[in-house]
């Protein structure tokens, strides 16, 4: 609305957000290559905004917690300030060492893609993404293949981790980093040096300007008695008057005014914190413990579900691997009992067939015997005759005795071949019961 003020538009957006924790926040705009912060009791048109249409203006963190953990109580005000300091430190404004860099891509690949499961997060898969700063890339002779692998490696570390939980571990670690929250300006002390001015929640900080990791001096907040502008001079006062007066220069209005915002926004943020939580704050903190309770015992609940589905995939994967296994045992039971059968069929034939030669060497044994007992009756008168009939009993005699043995032979043979044949249909017995086992 043509009205509003810079309150009314802010609050719309962390209305729209659900964001309560307001005071870290602001609205960004950029004129004449200058950073201006929107004005919360001064109408948003009476700014010196861009004049083209539609106006831009960037939803930021202005200022920064000490300890992101103990202060950002809720998740969408973490998730902002991961995705804010994840950019600072992709853009390279925020100097991050190679190994940290690293570390902090796992955890926002855990905070994206959650769990790492090699069957789905197959190589290759984060090609597309934007983890490194190119300065890190560029510093070692790694294909982006070499890059994934590390990371990934990290990745798998994390599991069982939310998402908010991995983005605040990226905080924790990114918070440690030297240039993490400071706003630099370029300033000129009283001897007209350039130097860098860095704001940030601890206090100011004076830096050379090739080097904004290790500050010249630092004025802790509570070490500062007193911070005073006039016209384009700051002069910061030491709580020790022993300690001199440092004064410097800014270039532009724009920027002095933008110092002291932030100078004053951090110093208000500093002691509020050295205060008891107000009770807006102790609500929002008790709402955010119970909401975590609630989240962990949900995440607890999917795990469960997660291990019973994941032991019941493994039951019946077990089911069919021994269901395959008894289909192929069925198989080979009912192949021997097929040949058993085959067995047990010649077998029956070949017993049958020894037994009548058996039979009918039995006969030709008897008719052998009848006919020497019939030759031993008959009368011989004549000694050639006689010695004829020996020749002819002693004859008959071996071939009765040859016989009887031929015979005898072959009732043990058959003998066996009957066994061979039991031993067939127990065989036979043992194969089917085997097969009615299975089925």
């Amino acid at each position: 609305q043509v009205k509003w003020k810079g309150k009314d538009l802010f609050d719309l957006v962390c209305r729209t957000l659900g964001l309560r924790e307001t005071w870290f926040f602001g609205l960004q705009y950029t004129i004449k290559d200058t950073v201006a912060w929107l004005k919360m009791d001064k109408k948003v048109l009476d700014h010196d905004v861009p004049t083209e249409e539609p106006v831009t203006f960037h939803f930021l963190a202005k200022f920064y917690p000490e300890n992101a953990e103990e202060e950002l109580v809720q998740e969408i005000t973490q998730h902002l300030f991961f995705l804010q300091v994840k950019k600072q430190i992709l853009d390279e404004k925020i100097y991050c060492p190679p190994e940290a860099s690293g570390l902090l891509a796992s955890y926002a690949v855990q905070a994206k893609y959650g769990d790492y499961d090699p069957n789905v997060h197959k190589r290759g898969f984060l090609a597309q993404e934007e983890l490194l700063p190119k300065r890190v890339i560029n510093l070692y002779q790694m294909t982006p293949e070499m890059w994934e692998e590390r990371i990934t490696a990290w990745y798998a570390e994390h599991r069982g981790r939310a998402r908010d939980e991995a983005e605040m571990e990226y905080l924790k670690i990114a918070q440690d980093l030297e240039m993490y929250g400071v706003n630099y300006f370029a300033i000129r002390n009283k001897k007209g040096t350039e130097l860098l001015l860095g704001v940030d929640a601890l206090g100011l900080h004076i830096y050379d300007p090739d080097n904004r990791l290790t500050p010249k001096i630092s004025f802790p907040w509570n070490e500062i008695r007193n911070i005073s502008y006039s016209d384009k001079e700051f002069t910061i006062k030491p709580l020790d008057k022993k300690i001199d007066v440092f004064k410097f220069n800014s270039s532009k209005l724009r920027v002095n005014k933008l110092i002291l915002q932030l100078c004053i926004g951090n110093h208000d943020l500093f002691m509020r914190r050295r205060k008891a939580d107000s009770l807006e704050v102790q609500q929002m903190k008790a709402q955010a413990r119970e909401e975590k309770a609630r989240k962990q015992m949900e995440r607890q609940r999917l795990a469960r579900e997660k291990q019973m589905r994941e032991e019941a995939e493994r039951t019946r994967d077990e089911l069919e691997r021994r269901l395959m296994q008894l289909k192929e045992e069925a198989t080979m039971a009912n192949e021997a009992l097929m040949r058993s059968e085959e067995t047990a069929d010649l077998l029956a034939e070949k017993a049958q067939i020894t037994e009548e030669e058996a039979k009918l060497l039995a006969q030709k044994a008897a008719e052998a015997e009848q006919e020497m007992q019939r030759i031993k009756a008959t009368a011989i008168r004549t000694e050639e005759e006689k010695r004829l009939m020996e020749q002819k009993v002693l004859e008959a005699e071996m071939l009765a005795l040859k016989m009887a043995e031929e015979s005898e032979r072959r009732a043990k043979e058959a003998d066996q071949l009957k066994q061979d044949l039991q031993e067939a249909r127990e065989s036979e017995r043992r194969a089917k019961q085997k097969l009615l086992e299975i089925t």
